[in-house]
């Protein structure tokens, strides 16, 4: 990777985090005074609810605690990590960015396409570093598919479908504040901006025109609500929640979809689609990339699990011609790995800047595709055109933010 390079030896890195919850725990990969190259430490943590302090205290004793976002971006910190829910993203990387220190902002950049151009503008504007957590560019089975398409091996990308089931909808997306579209727009957007990202990256483009159709037509009809505000994901999660229409204790405001389908027209020509469905009885994403000399599947999206690879002509259904076992990246990290490459990448840009794997432009036009494709869905289904960015801002963030 491009920003993986040997760094020289440098000072310790001051690290901040804004809101302790769930993706919060990305401390850890930040959190190591011993790197031999680039050590780091957080230093200081703002959240403004009692929960999220006391998680925090309890994480990393050593840290000072506050509900004072002024008191975090004055503390003399390096570099933040906000890991905020969706619809503080925008704001607190607006102050972050003005503040002059480097955000490492989870995706989504944020919930519309208005609050990611302004963003990207205020970076552009003062120079400070800007990076966006988008951790499935780092997990072995994107990049090991990625590295087939390089290698040539089914030719010129034509086709992209994705198909992502998942089983913990109920629980992970509906009994907060994803259920709730005035703070996350759409699941469309806040869980498929990971998947577009990966079609993008995968495709070589991005997406010119989208439409799509979807609806809510499992959790709409629970009245079972419950707030809570003050718990996190893990103390309402229960695997015995089966079949969806049985789970309860729904966020008190439910107006997502929790099934969409989207088709998308790429810049270069590619076609792709996209399909979410929230009450699926299994959880994993199913990616084909289809090119002028054959095709590539995942079979499950972890480590031990297949990529197929059919590069042959056959008159039926065939066993694949070959097959590639999907790495575990950081043994023992996160999302596959995923989650140490990321921050590995952010606080390395952080002190040298220089391209990176992840991308502001690309998450940006991942967020586009997803709003846009909400607007679609939720009125007439009709194809729609994904506004572009001013060339002066894609040039400057192509080159590394320089």
């Amino acid at each position: 990777m491009t920003q993986q390079e040997a760094t020289v030896a440098t000072r310790e890195l001051s690290v901040g985090i804004a809101g302790f919850g769930m993706r919060a725990g990305l401390w850890k990969y930040a959190q190591r005074p011993d790197h031999p190259t680039l050590p780091s430490r957080v230093t200081i943590i703002c959240d403004p609810s009692e929960r999220g302090q006391a998680d925090a205290r309890s994480a990393l004793p050593e840290a000072e605690v506050t509900d004072d976002l002024d008191r975090l971006l004055g503390s003399g910190i390096d570099a933040v990590l906000i890991t905020t829910p969706d619809d503080q993203h925008f704001p607190v990387a607006l102050r972050a960015l003005q503040a002059g220190v480097a955000v490492f902002c989870e995706k989504p950049l944020a919930i519309t396409i208005e609050d990611c151009d302004t963003l990207l503008q205020t970076a552009y504007e003062t120079g400070t570093r800007l990076y966006v957590g988008h951790n499935m560019r780092h997990m072995p089975v994107v990049r090991q598919m990625r590295e087939l398409i390089e290698q040539g091996r089914i030719g010129e990308v034509k086709a992209v479908w994705c198909r992502h089931f998942v089983s913990t909808g109920g629980d992970f997306y509906f009994k907060d504040w994803h259920a709730d579209r005035s703070r996350s727009t759409g699941l469309l957007l806040q869980k498929g901006a990971h998947d577009l990202d990966v079609i993008h990256w995968l495709a070589g483009g991005y997406s010119a025109t989208v439409s799509a159709m979807g609806d809510l037509m499992v959790y709409g009809k629970i009245d079972d609500r419950t707030d809570h505000t003050d718990d996190r994901m893990w103390d309402w999660y229960n695997k015995d929640n089966w079949p969806p229409t049985e789970q309860n204790g729904l966020n008190p405001v439910v107006d997502v979809e929790d099934i969409s389908m989207m088709q998308m027209r790429l810049d270069n020509g590619v076609l792709a689609s996209y399909e979410q469905c929230h009450f699926a009885p299994d959880y994993w994403r199913n990616y084909t990339v289809i090119g002028t000399k054959g095709r590539i599947e995942n079979l499950g999206d972890g480590p031990g699990d297949t990529i197929a690879v059919w590069d042959h002509r056959h008159d039926t259904f065939s066993e694949p011609d070959d097959k590639i076992i999907i790495g575990d990246g950081e043994a023992g990290g996160t999302h596959g790995g995923a989650d140490p490459r990321l921050i590995d990448e952010f606080l390395n840009f952080t002190a040298n800047g220089g391209r990176t794997d992840t991308s502001p432009v690309a998450a940006r036009q991942a967020v586009a595709a997803g709003c846009v494709a909400t607007d679609s869905l939720r009125s007439d289904g009709s194809a729609r055109p994904v506004p572009p960015l001013p060339p002066e801002l894609i040039a400057y963030f192509e080159s590394g933010q320089s």
